[in-house]
């Protein structure tokens, strides 16, 4: 494992992370991204309390919210937000919420807006730069546990939200927010949108499109009139797509203007506050020069491993309770940022307020 970081004089909580050695039959950026999504998990019970949370546009999404015994209103809570097609069942999900309640930390997901428990509750559909929506999440933790510090924590596009966001909040922070972390965000969307057209990337972008039609077709009927109709031609790519619904529907024009309107990237020079992202070289879909190249501010942290793919790092035997080497490093993040801003308080450089 290889990180690169903000200027000197950062603390780097990542450097206390144990390196991410893949499990021996998936060395491979494919192997990792697939495992992690097929990869048999234990099943988890649902216990959540669901929260509409009323947009401005009025659109409504929903959070549930995973409160672990014991906890109480000042304890940290935790906002995580899913990558493109998913929703609060998507096994990263599930697991790091239940990991997470298991040290005391009360995780609220976030189903973007027309997903999952949301499914019928919005007219228009979620996208890479619904920062606005992440905000309404993030007030609504703050009136249900006003005194609580709250991470924001996003996964893949989730991840791309919560830089956005974060890099958009400095000049209006949000109650008691205080840190975020991004998994696998594609934070140059143009790039993500080139690189998965590549042999054999492909895969994955006939995956997401299969995904986002019949996650279309399931919710025409919740759609303005206007952009209801069937496709004409059927979206053949993630940019056809993008390009034929999610621009026109949400006001960007074309697919490229909304990749460079919605893309976190120029945004993160913005960031004050302790940020870490998580990513590896080998990821499939995210071509890693965009976060190597990127000049980071002093606050935000860049861990990228040598292998992991695409929201898999799954790793060996003996290094934590379970193979799951990103979920526990999540973990280990939300749990010790509390300890990271208290060592730093005393210098204002390091991560200034304003």
């Amino acid at each position: 494992m290889h990180s690169a970081n903000g200027p000197q004089g950062a603390p780097h909580l990542n450097e206390s992370f144990p390196p991410f050695r893949p499990h021996p039959f998936l060395r491979s950026g494919h192997a990792q991204t697939l495992a992690g999504v097929y990869l048999p998990m234990p099943k988890l019970p649902y216990r959540a309390v669901q929260h509409v949370v009323e947009l401005d546009d009025g659109d409504r999404l929903v959070l549930h919210d995973d409160r672990p015994d014991g906890w109480r209103n000042g304890d940290r809570a935790c906002l995580m937000i899913h990558g493109l097609g998913g929703c609060h069942e998507s096994g990263y999900m599930q697991r790091i919420s239940h990991k997470l309640g298991a040290r005391g930390v009360r995780a609220f997901r976030m189903d973007l807006r027309g997903c999952g428990a949301g499914q019928g509750l919005a007219r228009l559909p979620y996208h890479s730069g619904r920062s606005e929506d992440a905000r309404a999440a993030l007030e609504a933790i703050a009136r249900i546990a006003p005194d609580s510090p709250v991470t924001l924590v996003g996964f893949s596009l989730g991840g791309n939200i919560s830089l956005k966001l974060a890099g958009e909040m400095e000049d209006r922070p949000c109650a008691h927010w205080d840190s975020v972390m991004a998994v696998c965000p594609p934070v140059d969307l143009a790039a993500c949108s080139r690189q998965i057209q590549k042999r054999p990337n492909t895969l994955y972008d006939r995956y997401f499109v299969t995904r986002l039609i019949e996650q279309l077709e399931s919710r025409r009927h919740h759609l303005p009139p206007e952009h209801a109709q069937p496709f004409e031609r059927p979206p053949r790519t993630l940019w056809d797509f993008d390009n034929q619904f999610t621009a026109v529907v949400c006001e960007f024009g074309t697919a490229d203007d909304y990749y460079a309107r919605a893309s976190s990237l120029p945004l993160l020079s913005n960031i004050r506050r302790p940020t870490l992202i998580l990513s590896a070289s080998d990821d499939p879909m995210i071509p890693p020069i965009a976060l190597q190249s990127a000049k980071l501010p002093r606050a935000v942290q860049l861990c990228m491993t040598e292998r992991g793919g695409h929201l898999g790092f799954v790793g060996r035997r003996g290094v934590d309770a379970d193979r799951r080497w990103m979920d526990w490093r999540v973990v280990d993040w939300v749990t010790g940022v509390q300890r990271l801003i208290a060592s730093t308080a005393s210098n204002s450089a390091a991560f200034p307020q304003r």
